[in-house]
């Protein structure tokens, strides 16, 4: 009974080891190089679409900026001006009154 129970766990074993060595084999073969690459210029094209799209969204949001501008008489460097006004006033309610933390090492501080 013993020998047909190590019988059958040699065999299980060997064909796990058949099968992983068969997907290695195929993952170097020139069809499983060019699936790979294939695989991987898809996931590129997906990258690029996807930069591409935040890109658009951005400039939506600036023409949207740009048109609320011209509408209201306000002119593009005032508006930009604005801009910069509220990322101070954001760093400073992040960072504190005079620059960033004092915990932070490395970061620059004073005013």
């Amino acid at each position: 009974m013993k020998r047909l129970f190590w019988l059958g766990v040699g065999i299980a074993v060997g064909a796990l080891v058949v099968r992983q060595l068969s997907r290695t084999a195929h993952a170097y073969s020139p069809g499983g190089l060019a699936e790979s690459a294939r695989n991987s210029a898809a996931g590129l094209w997906e990258s690029v679409q996807d930069f591409v799209a935040d890109v658009r969204e951005g400039m939506v949001e600036r023409e949207d900026e740009i048109q609320a501008a011209f509408a209201h008489g306000v002119s593009l460097g005032d508006l930009d001006e604005a801009v910069l006004d509220e990322d101070e006033i954001y760093d400073e309610l992040e960072y504190g009154e005079f620059g960033y933390d004092d915990e932070s090492p490395g970061r620059a501080t004073g005013s």
